[in-house]
């Protein structure tokens, strides 16, 4: 299958710059990136985690590898002006809820000021036609938890995680109403995806990793918070959605604004008992699941949706995996890693391959082949 010609081929031979390529996300862009053809030159911090992604996938060898970080603009800015990025993704960021509370400054400086340093190096980088910046679905002032929110919401943020989000998300409107209006060429989006999961996260405190963990050990499962209802998409889903985003952008000026990409908040908006439950029954386990004691739970919303029909219809793009397919594939991703008997940066390539397969049986536009 040739990937080169997805996304109406405007990926291929440009030079893309991915910030945060070494995390869970950025390490899916990357390879996916490289598959259509890219130039890509990743600046991060060295691997969050180890095992790593990043370093499974061997991705080191397929960009232009960087260490970096967001809150050194000098840096960061002379990474810019010589690699002359024509697109840029933004996934850099302090990236744990629970982290931030141990870290708050860490936290703000990086997803603020990070952002800013990366919005204020473009405004004087011609090169830079489309940048893509991914948020989160907790940057919206969440109030009223059954309300899926549409990308007009309020932006809020009750703990410091989602402060610094919605603080990104300001930061970014403000720079793109004063400087990248009235003949600027570059175009500037944000993203706010719901809670990703797939194969290749090792982050601590995340529902599936955790999960996954606890049942390479034969242990029970603990979650803090079994009833909070958060909207599950599978890596590939985001992933999509942020490239025909920038394909459309980098096509007209009519998508310079903020996007949902969440699954149908009626079907895939599940309770987080109920997605450990699915995924022990993927693993075929017998483990249990233990519920934390509430004393040490710090706080989080106890449900939080998003209406990503803008995205449905202005961009024909949605989620295609239901809930229980994007956790076959997870699972699947980490069983095949623990056997250590397969080349798994060409299984993590076939599922990107059987997802767009998939896309394209579904008619989704962006898995149309270009010729």
């Amino acid at each position: 299958m040739l990937l080169e010609n997805l996304f109406k081929g405007i990926f291929k031979n440009k030079n893309v710059l991915v910030t945060g390529h070494t995390g869970f996300q950025g390490s899916w862009l990357s390879l996916w990136l490289k598959l259509l053809g890219s130039n890509v030159v990743g600046y991060a911090l060295e691997p969050p985690t180890q095992p790593s992604l990043f370093e499974i996938l061997s991705l080191e060898h397929d960009t232009r590898h960087i260490i970096g970080d967001l809150r050194d603009k000098e840096k960061l800015s002379d990474v810019i002006n010589q690699n002359k990025p024509e697109i840029i993704f933004h996934l850099g960021a302090q990236a744990l809820v629970r982290r931030s509370y141990k870290e708050p400054l860490e936290t703000l400086e990086t997803n603020i000021i990070g952002t800013a340093n990366l919005l204020e190096t473009i405004r004087h980088c011609p090169s830079v036609r489309v940048v893509v910046i991914m948020t989160s679905d907790k940057c919206y002032d969440n109030t009223h938890n059954e309300h899926p929110h549409t990308e007009t919401d309020p932006m809020g943020g009750f703990d410091i995680y989602s402060a610094s989000k919605g603080a990104a998300e300001l930061i970014t409107s403000s720079y793109r109403n004063s400087f990248f209006k009235h003949g600027n060429l570059t175009r500037i989006a944000t993203v706010r995806a719901g809670n990703v999961i797939g194969g290749g996260d090792w982050a601590e405190d995340r529902l599936i990793s955790d999960s996954i963990r606890a049942l390479m050990k034969n242990q029970s499962i603990e979650i803090r918070n079994p009833n909070a209802k958060r909207p599950w998409q599978y890596v590939l889903e985001s992933v999509s959605g942020m490239l025909w985003l920038a394909a459309k952008m980098f096509e007209g000026d009519k998508f310079n604004e903020a996007w949902n990409f969440g699954p149908d908040v009626s079907s895939d908006s599940l309770q987080v008992e109920d997605i450990v439950k699915r995924t022990i029954k993927n693993w075929d386990s017998k483990s249990t699941i233990k519920i934390q004691n509430n004393s040490d739970v710090l706080y989080e919303s106890e449900s939080l949706l998003l209406d990503s029909s803008k995205a449905n219809q202005h961009l024909g793009w949605k989620n295609i995996y239901s809930i229980d397919q994007a956790l076959t594939e997870t699972v699947e991703w980490y069983k095949t890693y623990y056997e250590n008997n397969k080349d798994m940066k060409q299984f993590t390539i076939n599922q990107i391959k059987n997802y767009v397969s998939y896309g394209q049986q579904n008619n989704l536009v962006w898995a149309k082949q270009e010729n």
